[in-house]
């Protein structure tokens, strides 16, 4: 019972003691070691934050950079349009493999999306892909249908853009 009343006397006299500040109370109550690591997981926390604060400021940045090269693009396919064609102006003939390749390029530069991205997702190897886009490779069937779906469309829907293309570049 005089135990009992000790502690009671105790927890009394830590409940006058002055107001702490949040989160000192227990700091106090920690080793030195604890504390390290405490400040240790706070730093982490900081540069975590700063990480991703620089992080949102380049994607903003690569954003606006995006928006005004389309706005670009706009124009200058605006002034092109404007222009007639002159009876001078022959049309090039473009192989399929390159037809390919410029469909698929187009793709994957709409949809703002690296060499990598893609090829990682399809299973081929980016300087293949690379290759592919530049009309040097002919990929099988089974690769342009993974190359397809990693852009997001059918294999039968790259091969009517493809058909389109070729059909613009023959007019």
């Amino acid at each position: 019972m005089e135990t009992m009343t000790r502690v009671n006397e105790q927890t009394k006299k830590l409940d006058v003691s002055a107001p702490v500040k949040p989160g000192m109370a227990r700091m106090n109550e920690l080793t030195p070691a604890q504390r390290r690591a405490v400040m240790f997981a706070q730093q982490q926390v900081l540069k975590a934050q700063a990480a991703r604060k620089a992080k949102d400021e380049r994607m903003a940045a690569r954003d606006r950079m995006w928006r005004e090269e389309d706005s670009a693009e706009r124009v200058v396919a605006v002034a092109s349009a404007a222009q007639s064609k002159t009876p001078q102006d022959e049309p090039h003939d473009v192989s399929l493999r390159e037809a390919i390749g410029h469909v698929l390029r187009d793709l994957r530069t709409r949809d703002r999306r690296t060499l990598r991205e893609v090829s990682e997702k399809a299973g081929v190897s980016l300087g293949y892909l690379s290759e592919v886009e530049r009309g040097q490779k002919e990929a099988s069937s089974e690769l342009l249908a993974s190359i397809a779906q990693a852009l997001g469309v059918s294999a039968a829907q790259m091969l009517r853009m493809v058909a389109d293309y070729l059909d613009e570049v023959h007019q």
